[in-house]
């Protein structure tokens, strides 16, 4: 029998860690016929079905699991030798998960300079409400809001940031200035986070404020949110990386603020890979000059 072709091995991987043929295709760069194909083609030869199809998408079975464990390690060892032949620095693919407001206000602007030290390397900024998980090979490291409780990962805190609650002054001039948490629920819209799509408890902001708070205007997206603050929708909490950088956002009460962590989370069979290390070490220089925007005085 004829051995698989390498990139049958490799649409399996991208369907497995993607959950979905479509995403498996998109990170592959082809179409999701061409994904089917090679998966059907690899189901054939090894006699054994690897997915079974859900409304979600692709969830492995009992024969995919055991033949995930291979790959991954076949992918990584792929990885090490292409990085240690190449002699121009790490290449290949990089995908990062990071939260949307980070990546925005934090990453983004300043990721010119790491891809310009890294030419070789093909990065995916994943930055959306809700984050890929290192421990299922979605991305090589995830910026997250907690330290994980379980899986094979490594996590180590990258930074605290504050949040304060923002409002224009056109806002305030028109809907009066709290003195007092008890203030916010008296005539005042406020801003948020929708309960039911939250996709981490320490985005739940507002009762720490002043126990009994809710929004009146909801959206998963922090940059959603920001936008309709600064139009004058309301009042909402956002990381003062993101409010003091808006010229038309001023705090209220501003004696008050929360703290929050930034986790950088990697997997342990992939933390030290050359595109991973260089990655981390980028992030640990960028969040140190930072500092000041993420935790103003």
């Amino acid at each position: 029998m004829q051995a698989p072709d390498w990139n049958d091995y490799q649409a399996f991987l991208a369907v497995a860690r993607g959950g979905q043929m479509a995403r498996a295709a998109a990170a592959m760069g082809v179409d999701a016929t061409t994904i089917g194909r090679r998966l059907r083609r690899l189901e054939t030869r090894l006699g054994a079905t690897l997915f079974e199809q859900t409304r979600e998408g692709q969830v492995l079975t009992e024969a995919g699991e055991a033949l995930l464990a291979e790959v991954e390690a076949m992918a990584q060892a792929a990885s090490r030798i292409a990085e240690q032949a190449g002699g121009g620095g790490p290449s290949g693919l990089l995908r990062v998960s990071l939260t949307e407001g980070f990546a925005g206000a934090i990453v983004a602007p300043a990721l010119k300079s790491f891809i310009e030290a890294h030419p070789r390397l093909t990065v995916d900024l994943v930055a959306s409400s809700g984050l890929l998980s290192p421990s299922k090979r979605e991305a090589d490291l995830a910026v997250t809001l907690s330290r994980p409780r379980a899986g094979p990962v490594i996590a180590g805190k990258l930074s605290d940031y504050a949040l304060r609650l923002y409002a224009t002054r056109g806002y305030l001039a028109q809907n009066g200035t709290p003195a007092h948490g008890a203030d916010l629920a008296r005539g005042h819209r406020l801003i948020g986070y929708v309960p039911d799509l939250l996709y981490a408890p320490e985005l739940r902001y507002l009762a720490e404020f002043e126990p009994g708070l809710s929004a009146v205007v909801r959206s998963p997206s922090i940059m959603a949110q920001a936008r309709m603050i600064a139009a004058g929708a309301g009042i909402g909490v956002l990381p003062c990386f993101m409010g003091d950088a808006d010229k038309w956002l001023v705090p209220v009460l501003p004696e008050r603020r929360i703290i929050r962590s930034f986790w950088l989370v990697t997997h342990k069979d992939t933390h030290s890979l050359a595109r991973v290390r260089a990655f981390k070490d980028w992030l640990a220089a960028l969040t140190a000059r930072e500092r000041p925007k993420l935790l103003p005085r």
